[in-house]
């Protein structure tokens, strides 16, 4: 639970005769995890025969093709099957039929490219012939000319002097024929002679022309008229091919499901064989396997292969074990809380999954920060709708987060007593933040007090699994640097609180010199407690100023991550000081209380929900990585993805 769960490493040595069904056990139960086998055996090949790479590939290929299919259907992958498959499916098999369809969907899909490219070519000339419509002219009458140089088109209306400036020393004709307060439709025709000294003169000044095909014939509204008509026509030869295609779906859709999932499980037990260890007559398959689990596993390839050799090795959570995969597996309330804390690291195997304590402190931060009943209920609402999928779905993961964040808002805010940032309507159960400003921070410094320590704890529960006695004793997160920190707290009690103290301030100043020093030097102890040499790198000198300075740093730290929770109070406060100018804008907007009043405070609401609800969220995720995590959290543990089929999104 607050582990990731055991594992056991599992070493097969399998036969080649047995060697698909084997594979099969292991590809369906989807708990074994595959590693490479020339880590355990080097001697082993790390490829298996060519015939197995190549079949990969096609199977591979014949996936995508099948893909692509459903994709130009419309056609769901679905999910994977319950039953298992009992063969390998052949590819000489089951390709004419992809072939067959692949042929059909490739028939209707190029004959609606063709459509919607006319539609677009016809669109387009739709575009430039509008500013021509009302012009009685024959396109023909200008088109082709022998003897002359002859343009329609359009252009701005400020470069018509230009153009007209630019061609004074060669005969033209140039004739505008509409004209509306930017844009001018015009005709430009010269001698063929001078068609290079035309082309140039009005590229220059931004003449373009209107080409039609030489099938258009008529006046522009003759031509547009016809195109609509084309067009028309195009959208019904489009319809009633996507009714085709339709067909094709209904048709072919459950097929190409399934065709789909047994060629991509013939395709994954092949990939997980070119992956094995090749010896002389038998293979070596080396992976991990869910404690939990290895005994149903081990049955089941005894059940497939009486002459597989199995070798189990339990991994202890002692060490760094860096290799092991690490499988977290919580119910479905927490799982978006992992989803967060996977978002900073995966937990290393020794390493405790902050999750569950996630769970409780990220929305208990976050309702201390933006404590109110109605705008947390709105939250919690939103949260399930977006859990749920109804909208933003694909925010879903995040959506049990924002839940439980807007029900902890709704709790401190029946403590603060505000409801939608009218306070004194409930009776506050505890305090109202802006009444008691220096209290919620006191409170809030505390609270990050305890949070803090907390971390130092669990990073010395994590030291002591690992069996790093050097960061367990010396670290600055270890246990001289939680001593180092509670004697510097002390110390400021000490003055704060003074003869009401229960430890003499001479103790109190003795264990953090004490402490300092281990922190201080803790790359020396550390180095000497893991039996490094040298213990020291460089002078002797230098190292003591770096050490210094360190120290420093680690003061510094401690100091500002204790401060860094006063924003949970500040929040507190200025989310009450942010209802309050809502309300005075709403007072300026309708003194007698009208409906722009209650506009300006429905308005102000929604903007307190959406805007200070994130910056709150961002705050609540800042402490919980740097200030919280920081203590005790390394991560770097490698996920555990066990060989089973899935939907190419989870994929």
């Amino acid at each position: 639970m607050f582990y990731p769960q055991e594992m056991t490493e599992i070493e097969l040595i399998v036969p080649t005769k047995d060697l698909l069904s084997v594979t099969k056990v292991l590809s369906r139960r989807g708990v074994f995890y595959q590693a490479d086998s020339y880590y355990s055996s080097p001697e082993a090949k790390t490829t298996s025969p060519n015939v197995w790479q190549e079949r990969t590939a096609a199977y591979a290929a014949l996936e995508r093709r099948i893909l692509n299919i459903m994709q130009s259907l419309g056609v769901d992958e679905g999910n994977p099957p319950s039953h298992e498959f009992e063969t390998m499916v052949e590819i000489e098999t089951i390709r004419p039929a992809v072939d067959e369809i692949e042929h059909e969907v490739k028939n209707i899909s190029d004959r609606l490219a063709a459509e919607n490219k006319k539609i677009e070519q016809m669109q387009n000339l739709l575009t430039q012939l509008e500013p021509l419509a009302g012009i009685e002219l024959e396109i023909n009458a200008i088109r082709n000319p022998h003897y002359l140089y002859s343009v329609l088109g359009t252009m701005p209306v400020s470069n018509i002097d230009r153009l007209q400036t630019s061609l004074s020393r060669i005969p033209f004709v140039f004739t505008p024929l509409r004209t509306d307060h930017s844009t001018a439709v015009v005709w430009l025709a010269g001698l063929k002679s001078h068609d290079e000294i035309l082309e140039r003169a009005a590229r220059s000044a931004y003449l373009n022309p209107i080409n039609l095909p030489e099938s258009y014939e008529g006046t522009p509204a003759e031509i547009i008229r016809r195109l609509n008509q084309n067009i028309e026509d195009a959208r019904r030869s489009i319809e009633a091919l996507k009714v085709d295609m339709s067909q094709l779906r209904t048709r072919h859709d459950k097929k190409l499901q399934s065709m789909l999932w047994e060629v991509r499980s013939s395709r994954m037990v092949t990939d997980a064989i070119v992956r094995y260890g090749r010896l002389k007559y038998t293979y070596l398959v080396v992976g991990w396997v869910v404690s939990s689990a290895l005994a149903d596993l081990e049955q089941r390839i005894r059940e497939a292969s009486k002459e597989t050799i199995i070798e189990t090795h339990p991994v202890h959570r002692g060490g760094q074990n860096r290799n092991v995969p690490i499988a977290l597996r919580h119910s479905k309330l927490l799982r978006p809380f992992q989803m967060l804390v996977t978002t900073y690291g995966r937990p290393s195997y020794g390493e405790l999954d902050p999750t569950i304590l996630m769970a409780v402190m990220f929305p208990l931060l976050y309702g201390a920060m933006f404590g109110d009943v109605g705008q947390g209920l709105v939250l919690a609402l939103l949260g399930w709708l977006i859990a749920t999928k109804r909208i933003l779905g694909g925010m879903a993961s995040l959506g049990g987060v924002i839940m439980a964040c807007g029900l902890s808002a709704t709790i401190f805010g029946f403590l603060y007593g505000s409801i939608f940032g009218f306070e004194h309507v409930i009776p506050a159960l505890w305090i109202i933040p802006v009444e008691n400003i220096l209290t919620i921070l006191g409170i809030a410094i505390g609270a990050g007090v305890i949070l803090l320590s907390l971390g130092f704890i669990l990073g010395i529960i994590n030291a002591w699994k690992a069996r790093d006695w050097g960061r367990l004793l010396f670290d600055h997160y270890g246990i001289a640097g939680l001593v180092f920190y509670w004697s510097l707290i002390g110390l400021v009690a000490s003055v704060v609180l003074r003869d009401q103290m229960p430890v003499p301030q001479p103790v109190i100043v003795a264990l953090a010199a004490i402490s300092g020093l281990a922190v201080m030097f803790s790359e020396f102890f550390i180095r000497l407690v893991e039996g490094h040499r040298p213990v020291i790198e460089g002078s002797l000198g230098v190292y003591i100023i770096q050490a210094f300075f360190e120290l420093f740093e680690t003061f510094i730290s401690f100091l500002s991550n204790s401060l860094s929770y006063v924003r949970v109070g500040a929040f507190a406060v200025a989310h009450g000081g942010l209802s309050s100018a809502i309300f005075l804008l709403a007072e300026l907007a309708s003194p007698d209380r009208g409906v722009g009043y209650w506009i300006v405070i429905l308005i102000g609401n929604i903007f307190i929900i959406g805007f200070e609800g994130l910056i709150v969220g961002i705050q609540t995720m800042r402490l919980s990585y740097y200030e919280f995590f920081g203590k005790f959290f390394r991560g770097g543990g490698m996920r555990y993805e066990p060989l089973t089929i899935r939907p190419t999104a989870e994929e």
